[in-house]
């Protein structure tokens, strides 16, 4: 019986609170994708690591930065609920959204702390974000990476 409860209550705490809104607790599938009840959800204006992407530390050593950047996104949303507003859809269906959690912009957060870039082909959004995470040499701005766009087209080293 308390399982069911349990169920219940996160069927309704997952509700949409608007057509264009989605609540929930969101599984991370990389650094710049989660998932809410089975929709999967396309962080609107940033660009990440690819899961399997590698980046080059200052001292020549590789390190698995795609990975990181989904750990990291994953540590901060924990299994506390995620607010996406969905703002279009990408050619795969997935919902473009930003994504928010106790008032902080997690596509902004992505990019501050240096674990994803800002993706201009589709937005400016958080062009500032990326120049302040680079500047200070955070995560992957701490060494050499290809652009995650360059990367998916085959292109695998800096």
């Amino acid at each position: 019986m308390l399982r069911m409860i349990s169920l219940l209550a996160i069927l309704l705490s997952a509700t949409p609170a608007t057509a264009n809104e989605l609540n929930g607790v969101a599984s991370v599938i990389d650094g710049d994708t989660v998932e809410i009840r089975g929709t999967r959800i396309r962080l609107h204006g940033i660009d990440a690591p690819e899961s399997r992407q590698l980046c080059t530390r200052p001292s020549g050593q590789s390190w698995r930065c795609g990975q990181q950047a989904a750990l990291a996104l994953s540590d901060r949303i924990g299994r506390r609920s995620v607010s996406c507003v969905a703002r279009d859809t990408d050619r795969y269906g997935r919902i473009i959204a930003v994504c928010s959690q106790d008032g902080i912009d997690l596509n902004a957060w992505m990019v501050a702390e240096g674990w994803a870039v800002a993706y201009r082909r589709y937005s400016l959004d958080y062009a500032s974000a990326e120049t302040e995470a680079q500047s200070t040499g955070r995560n992957i701005w701490s060494g050499t990476f290809v652009m995650p766009w360059d990367w998916r087209r085959g292109a695998r080293s800096p």
